[in-house]
């Protein structure tokens, strides 16, 4: 859970957070696999609404982050989803 909630803020924060989960849990546990998965299905949402739009001079973001967010969380109830079908 806390890789999820760090992916859509910081990518090398959420990768911390795995390696994290790794160190503690073991490579093989469920918690490491999961926290990969997280990693894999999910996006540095606020990032790349920053780069790209900033790159573009967008200031009105309007229902990308929304959007983004609801991605997000998508990706991580696929990402559970997946861990509990291939490793539970």
């Amino acid at each position: 859970l806390p890789t999820a909630l760090m992916k859509p803020l910081s990518g090398s924060g959420a990768r911390g957070l795995m390696i994290e989960t790794m160190t503690h849990f073991g490579a093989d546990s469920f918690a490491g696999r999961l926290a990969c998965i997280v990693q894999g299905s999910t996006e540095t949402t606020f990032y790349t609404v920053a780069v790209y739009y900033g790159a573009v001079a967008i200031r009105n973001t309007r229902y990308t982050v929304a959007g983004g967010l609801i991605a997000d969380l998508a990706g991580v109830i696929a990402a559970i989803f997946i861990a509990y079908q291939f490793f539970g």
